[in-house]
């Protein structure tokens, strides 16, 4: 043991080689959900179905992870991750192939969901296994790696899906998940360490029928929001107060267990609940309003989705420069030094957003995403780092549990919010007079003409309108986003007062205390 001012030790072969098989994890995943974003429309028109009973593609698979994700602290701890990770790659990729095959979309959602049951548990799992791996002193810099697809994934997902949808078919979306899967099945097997499970828990089957149902009645609530427009609907007050409910009830038995399906009580360590306050206010004004940047080029600009997607590549760029260093700087330096710089950046960079206009240069607007992402490189992951660092291997696989939870609900509120006012924002767009949708016999807006003729110029042959109307229509649309995106940048500021609260003092680390965390004595190893 030696003092705090030595050098952490490097990352060696041994543990990039874990590493390697829960970033392949993760980019199925992770990908899997941006992938299938920008296919909407072409399930749209290949089944013949509206845009509200496509999008259930996304809501299931999101609704399946939040059910699954609370049993995965349990199931680790029984089975051992190995085993248990193996089983979600397997699952996972299983349904990948299934969704390739689906002839409706009733099945293909079906299948989605069975894909989520799988997805839901690599994120956790794998967190555990790179916590576990690396000890107390290289944490951050190995969380670094995790963070990579993390990030990537919103920028990778729409170029890849949009170039396999032009070039192939939407099957493809899928089908390129078996060999991915395939692979980091037989990686895995080789790299991940023999499992040693201590099955000593009884499994929480009274948490479970409350928790897991509880939170996928709320997300389904919230999930519904953008659809129906209203809170008042009862598609979303009814499943958000009877979810809520289950949720709220569960939290109240959750400290009277021994063994909880999520155990609350970790919260008593003030890193972890700091931590997790700022990842959750984090994730719904970032993942809420940065789900709107793709649309933005898109709907106002009119570029293509491979177009969109490059155009977002810039604030992978920036991340992809500043994670490697703020993991090195969490394993060095206590993360409330240097998270609160790296949020400044993002909100500089969201700033440029909320002044949108039809014409606003890209060089700017790229700029700002290369800006945004340089502070989201030096925010997520060393946030997490700091959360799970003063935990006991015991404790790491409930903790990367409960956080998972809470990004889940965080970017799913964040989503429906940030879509409710845009959404709101183009309604209020004035109709053009003697013009009526055919299919829902709503007047036309002149927002909604400009983004169909933005997208589809041949429309302005079948709606012989004024351009002046359509330049009108677009300059409304630009000025929605605009709005949202002030909403987004306030929620931004609102993150630095739980950053405030980041430790400032070097954190000390539990991580290699006894299996059952019955000694707390802090341990520091360099």
């Amino acid at each position: 043991m030696s003092s705090p001012s030595a050098a952490p030790a490097k990352l060696d072969a041994a543990v990039l080689k874990i590493a390697g098989v829960v970033v392949l994890g993760a980019i199925m995943s992770i990908l899997d959900v941006t992938v299938v974003s920008v296919a909407l429309p072409t399930f749209q028109t290949e089944f013949d179905a509206s845009y509200a009973r496509v999008a259930w593609t996304m809501t299931g698979y999101t609704l399946a992870l939040a059910t699954v994700i609370p049993l995965t602290g349990w199931a680790a701890d029984r089975f051992g991750t190995k085993r248990l990770y193996m089983a979600a790659l397997l699952l996972f990729t299983l349904g990948s192939g299934l969704c390739a095959t689906a002839d409706s979309i009733g099945q293909l959602i079906g299948y989605r969901v069975l894909q989520g049951l799988g997805g839901g548990m690599l994120m956790p799992l794998g967190m555990t296994i790179m916590t576990r791996a690396a000890g107390p002193d290289r944490i951050g810099r190995l969380m670094a790696v995790l963070g990579i697809p993390m990030l990537l994934g919103p920028i990778g997902g729409p170029i890849l899906g949009g170039w396999l949808i032009d070039v192939a078919s939407w099957h493809w979306i899928f089908l390129i998940n078996l060999p991915i899967g395939a692979a980091a099945l037989a990686y895995a097997q080789w790299a991940l360490p023999k499992d040693n499970p201590e099955p000593s828990e009884s499994f929480d089957i009274v948490g479970m029928l409350m928790l897991s149902p509880g939170l996928a009645l709320f997300l389904y609530g919230v999930s519904s929001l953008p659809e129906t427009g209203t809170f008042a609907h009862n598609k979303v007050w009814l499943p958000m107060l009877v979810g809520g409910l289950l949720v709220i009830s569960f939290v109240l038995y959750s400290f009277k267990p021994k063994h909880p399906l999520l155990d609350l009580r970790l919260l008593r360590d003030r890193n972890l609940t700091v931590a997790a306050v700022t990842l959750a206010v984090f994730m719904v004004a970032f993942m809420g309003a940065g789900l709107l940047f793709p649309s933005y080029f898109l709907q106002v600009r009119g570029e293509s989705t491979l177009d969109a997607g490059l155009l977002m590549a810039p604030q992978g760029i920036g991340a992809m420069v500043t994670m490697p260093i703020a993991g090195m700087l969490a394993d060095k330096y206590p993360v409330g030094r240097t998270v609160p710089f790296a949020l400044v950046l993002i909100a500089a960079g969201f700033f440029a957003f909320t002044q949108v206009g039809t014409d606003t240069s890209y060089w700017v607007l790229c700029g700002s995403l290369f800006v945004m992402g340089l502070g989201m490189g030096g925010t997520m992951m060393p946030v997490m780092t700091s959360a799970l660092k003063t935990l006991t291997n015991h404790e790491v696989a409930r903790g990367s549990t409960l956080l998972n939870i809470l990004q889940q609900i965080a970017g799913s509120v964040g989503s429906a919010m940030m879509s409710v006012i845009l959404t709101k924002e183009l309604n209020n767009s004035p109709a053009i007079p003697g013009m009526v949708d055919p299919n829902s016999g709503k007047p036309i807006t002149e927002a909604g003409l400009a983004i169909a003729v933005k997208q589809n110029p041949d429309l302005a042959q079948q709606f012989p309108v004024d351009p002046g109307i359509i330049q009108r229509g677009l300059e409304y649309v630009a000025n929605s986003f605009g709005t949202t995106f002030w909403v987004g940048f306030a929620l931004m500021l609102v993150t630095f007062v739980p950053a405030y609260f980041l430790p400032r003092r070097r954190q000390k680390s539990h991580l290699l205390d006894d299996e059952q965390g019955g000694d707390r004595t802090p341990v520091m190893i360099h």
